[in-house]
Order: structure tokens, then sequence, then C-alpha cells
């Protein structure tokens, strides 16, 4: 950036003499965060000097009465004034507080929006892990949690004093709340470490807490889980955190849930996988048989002629999905092949086999049969 007396304030930022509002901004935002000088301290002074002229620069263009000024009768159409003539446009830093942080709106006498700590200021958030079995996560249950949280401490109503005792101004930034210190050209403001930026400590400490303001205590809460939920499912509870401070709101508790599997079912989603086994003639002749499900059995008939590895879709046998409707029930049919065959039965099946040609010989890949391998191992 230029480092002459007067420089161009279009050049300071790099944009064109008829630049919008938004551009204007868009280029102080990149300068500012360039050239603060807490980003450079190998070269504070060169910085000091651009942010301050960008700064300037920024407060008149952004000035809707200042800025056609400006490009009539430049400088001189200002009278000299401009940064340090009081001229400056104080928005500057509720637009950039976030950007750049405390140090960035409190370099000049704390004008971002952060106020000072005695500023009500929200609980912290807590974290529940609860475990559920297949079948609770499936109908949805209410249960009591057992949860150990820091709260105010009664007998000094969150104060940390005893009682009676009252507060007193801290002693080292006088009861204001900040320290100010010199950088530079900048005031810095910064909390006061030993009140918190409260501007009072206590004259006497809580005998329950100890000073500390908060105890910790055991609560039993009411959970209310919703059916269809799965592992990672994380329920919010508002304002079961921790308590605020100086009447700041509480926190949240978020309950994350592990849903344990189940022995026979597998879910993908709110769709439920199961696999039955059936005799070689129950797939051949077609049976009835029951079924588990989550409503307890059912019955359900194989059709005849019923291969290993076909699966047959029960609808809205599956899970309750949370967002609404249910899953479906997928129901895989596995031939068993007997491990030892009685005299009889082997004489029968080879009696069978006689009647049940098949040629062995390697399937197409384009085949029906190859296609359900793939889905029964793939």
């Amino acid at each position: 950036m230029a480092s002459e007396t007067q420089p161009d304030f279009y050049v300071v930022l790099g944009v064109e003499r008829d630049a919008s509002a938004d551009q204007i901004k868009s280029a102080y935002r990149k300068a500012a965060l360039k050239w603060h000088p807490d980003r450079n301290p190998e070269n504070k002074e060169e910085a000091e000097i651009n942010f301050r002229m960008a700064s300037e620069a920024y407060s008149v263009l952004s000035d809707p009465q200042k800025r056609p000024v400006y490009d009539r009768f430049g400088h001189a159409g200002l009278g000299g004034r401009g940064f340090e003539s009081g001229g400056f446009n104080s928005v500057i830093f509720e637009e950039f507080h976030d950007i750049l942080g405390d140090l960035f709106g409190e370099a000049f006498g704390g004008a971002g929006r952060r106020g000072r700590g005695s500023r009500g200021q929200r609980g912290a958030d807590l974290r529940y892990d609860m475990s559920l079995s297949f079948e609770d996560a499936a109908t949805g249950v209410s249960t009591k949690i057992r949860l150990v949280r820091r709260e105010n401490c009664e007998s000094c109503k969150g104060t940390g004093a005893k009682p009676g005792s009252g507060m007193a101004a801290c002693k080292t930034c006088g009861g204001r709340g900040q320290m100010a210190y010199q950088q530079g050209f900048f005031s810095i403001t910064r909390t006061c470490p030993a009140c918190q930026g409260a501007g009072q400590v206590i004259r006497e400490a809580c005998e329950t807490c100890r000073g500390q303001a908060r105890i910790e205590r055991e609560r039993t809460l009411e959970v209310g889980v919703p059916a269809g939920v799965d592992s990672g499912t994380r329920l919010r509870m508002s304002g079961q955190g921790e308590p605020g401070t100086n009447g700041g709101p509480a926190g949240d508790l978020y309950i994350f849930l592990e849903v344990k599997e189940h022995p026979f079912f597998e879910r993908r989603g709110a769709d439920l996988y199961c696999t039955i086994p059936v005799s070689f003639p129950q797939a051949a002749l077609g049976a009835k048989i029951k079924i588990p499900t989550l409503q307890g059995d059912a019955d359900f008939e194989i059709p005849e002629s019923t291969q290993s590895g076909q699966i047959f879709r029960q609808k809205g046998k599956g899970l309750a999905n949370p967002h609404g409707g249910r899953g479906d029930l997928y129901v895989n049919i596995r031939v068993v092949i007997p491990a030892k065959l009685s005299r009889d039965q082997r004489r029968t099946l080879e009696q069978l086999g006689q009647t049940m040609k098949v040629e062995n010989k390697p399937a197409d890949r384009s085949s029906s049969f190859f296609d359900k391998v793939k889905d029964i191992f793939g």
C-alpha cells in the first residue's frame, strides 16, 4: 500500500472509483486482515501505517455523506480531517469484529460487539451416551437417566461469596472489568484476569462451594426415545445443560444413542433382513411356516419351486421411520442340505434324482442363477 501523506483512498483499498458499497466493504475486510499489526509482528511499523490508512479510507468511502465530498474535492473537501480527527466511522468494528476477534474490536476502546465479562453468558452443553436394546429402539421407550452437572450454589446464589459478605470492587481493574494496554498507537483493552470482567470480587468465599459459585449435583431426567432410532442418533434436551452465568441461558443436553445389534435381524435403515432355513421338500413343494417379526410370529407361505437365496418382501414389517412411515422385512430363503441321511432318505433321494436331470456346466454370467449367486455373496 502507499505510504504518502494523502494517498488516494480508492488506490489504498484497491477498488475502482465506481465500486459499490459491498465491493468497498470486501476490499477493506481483506486489507484489515492483511495489515492488522498483531498479524505482522516482524514488520509492525509498516503494518500499523497500512492498517491505519485502510481504516481511514474505509471510514470515508463507506460513508454516504463523506464519499461524494471526497470524490469531488479530495482530501481538501474533508478539511484535512480523517482518522485522527474524529471523522472515523466506528461501524467498521461492528461489521468486522467477528473476523478479527476481540483484538480488533478492542483496539479502539472496545467498539466491538462483545461485551464485558459481566454480560450474561450461555451455559455449557453436556453430552450423555445411552445404550439401547434393539427392541427398545424399535418400539420407542421412555426412560430415566442420572446426570451429574455443575449447578449454581444455592447458599450463595451462584455468586461464590459467603452470604452477607457482599462483593468488593476489583482492585486490579478498579471495578471496570477491563485492562487497557498501549500497543503502538493502539489502545488495547482486555478482560481483567482477576475478576474475569465482572468488575467485582468476593470478600469472603462461600463455605458451601468454596468460592467456586457452583457445585456438582446428580439429577434424574425423563427421556423420551422415539421409535426407529439408530446408533448415532442425537437427542437434544433444551436447557438441561449447565446453567448460564450472570443471568445467561442454560446450555443444552445432547444424548447420543447406541443401539445394540439383534441376534436375528439385520438392519438397513428402517428395513430389516433375515434368513430363514427351509428343507428341500418345503422349497420344492411349497409350505406354510411361521417367521418372526417385530410384532411377533407371522404366517408365511413359501411358494412352490422356491430357490435358495430367493428373497421375499414383507411390506410394513420393518422398523418405524422417525421421519414417518415404516420399513419392510426382507426374508432370505436358505435351503438346508442335511449333513447325514438315513437309508430310507437316501433311497428316496436317489429315486428322485433319476427323474431330475441337471446338466452340470458352469452357469453363464448373464444367467439368472449367476445373478442370484452375486446377490447372495456380493
